[in-house]
């Protein structure tokens, strides 16, 4: 059993698409769009260096929108033979036919309709075996219960190789699709002193199996970060600089997708509100989108709707310079589709040009933000309340792991209030950041 290429399939697969829109066509309709995205992958599952799972995926369904004026029914299936199309696609239009009508409703403009295909270097299939994945997640395993006395279990490694395929056609002749392979290795550590137990974990992800980080180093890296978090204090109650790290941070900047997305707008319910062309950041402050970054996790020639994606600035100069917008929500608002239908590509922040321990060293006292927990995040008023956990640092130094403490701001004045963001980017999502040091937060502890 392996994770084998599915590149074989992509032409079929066009052909499902574009025989249901040749159907939809049939039945009058005046518009349709149609998607395919199946997938498959091998996944292994380690735990205290013995095999615990050994998964293996396969599934995909065709999904079809028609629109009969601003009458919209959808329908999917799984079943990819001509009757079963045909089925689908009868449905969709059946439930066309009894819903309402929302003139906001259709596709997106065919003139904003990808043209142009670039090879984006996303896919790369290797037939990896069990043995192979139960190989590195043991691995990862061992280097993570030989790097510190203190970390004698582990609560499992995990690794995985998947691929995907995906096709989009509309009636205005749009018809393209692609594969893409994505692979994986975590490993979560556990540490004990003193009766008092931490856990912590790292992983690493990448398009090319060989671009994986080494499993020793994933390993002994969540070990470090086990044992750094050991002997946690609690701290008074006061108001410090706050840095946070990496992964932190991509979460704290994922709160401005969801406040600046076009459904957010038009229901009235972001804190960002009539906020373009405002300062938002710091003047310094920029955030670039690059949809078409080569090999990069979140790269895409056209969004889910067949819009062409295009580089353009989302911070510029700290002012707010566009909202994320689909086809619906730009109607809505009277303003132009910005092709972000299924999410964001490649946001990358621009930095201070300071490291992450540079950034420690220049934030004097204060607290590092390993650890978020909690949904206390408003995004209608901006109000931001999280349980967290870290290091405090005081004249640079880290003297001590932190837990059971709160930070509290509103995201309005947090994004004001940063002061550096660090060059040492962490590339595994679609928010490329490096640490990011606020002035003061409120912190509530003991």
């Amino acid at each position: 059993m392996s994770s084998p290429s599915i590149d074989i399939e992509l032409d079929s697969l066009q052909d499902a698409v574009s025989m249901a829109l040749e159907y939809a066509k049939t039945l009058g309709t005046s518009g349709a769009e149609v998607a395919i995205s199946k997938q498959q992958g091998l996944s292994v599952s380690t735990r205290m260096k013995e095999v615990e799972t050994v998964e293996f995926n396969k599934d995909g369904a065709l999904g079809i929108t028609l629109f009969r004026g601003g009458c919209k029914g959808s329908s999917s299936t799984s079943d990819l033979s001509p009757a079963a199309i045909k089925q689908a696609v009868k449905a969709a239009d059946d439930i066309a036919r009894f819903t309402s009508a929302d003139p906001y409703n259709g596709l997106a403009d065919k003139s904003l309709m990808a043209t142009k295909f670039p090879d984006l270097d996303l896919y790369h299939p290797q037939n990896i075996s069990p043995e192979e994945l139960t190989r590195i997640s043991i691995l990862a395993e061992e280097a993570a219960l030989d790097t510190d006395k203190r970390v004698q279990t582990s609560d499992g490694a995990s690794a995985s190789a998947h691929s995907s395929v995906k096709v989009y056609g509309n009636s205005h002749g749009f018809l393209h699709g692609y594969c893409s392979s994505r692979y994986s290795l975590s490993c979560v550590a556990i540490g004990e002193v003193d009766g008092g137990m931490q856990r912590d974990y790292d992983y690493t992800i990448a398009r090319k199996y060989s671009e994986l980080l080494a499993p020793e180093l994933v390993g002994a890296s969540a070990a470090q970060k086990t044992a750094g978090r050991l002997g946690g204090r609690k701290i008074a109650t006061t108001e410090l600089p706050i840095l946070f790290s990496p992964e932190i941070a991509t979460g704290l900047m994922g709160h401005l997708v969801g406040a600046i997305s076009g459904g957010s707008i038009y229901r009235k319910s972001s804190f960002l509100l009539d906020a373009i062309d405002t300062q938002v950041f710091p003047d310094w402050f920029s955030i670039d989108e690059q949809p078409q970054l080569v090999g990069a996790l979140a790269s895409s020639a056209y969004d889910s709707e067949g819009v062409a994606t295009q580089n353009r600035k989302i911070i510029d100069n700290g002012r707010l310079a566009t909202y994320l917008l689909t086809s619906y929500s730009a109607r809505k608002l009277g303003l132009t589709n910005t092709g972000h239908a299924g999410g964001i590509y490649n946001w990358t922040l621009s930095s201070t040009g300071q490291t992450f321990d540079e950034l420690v060293k220049e934030m004097g006292t204060g607290l590092i933000i390993t650890e978020v927990m909690g949904q206390g995040v408003n995004t209608v008023t901006g109000d931001y309340s999280r349980g967290a956990a870290g290091f405090y640092v005081e004249n640079g130094v880290i003297l001590y792991p932190v837990e059971e403490i709160t930070i509290a701001g509103n995201l309005k004045d947090m994004y004001s209030n940063i002061v550096a963001v660090a060059k040492d980017r962490d590339l595994r999502s679609s928010i490329r950041t490096g640490g990011i040091l606020m002035d003061k937060m409120k912190i509530a502890g003991s």
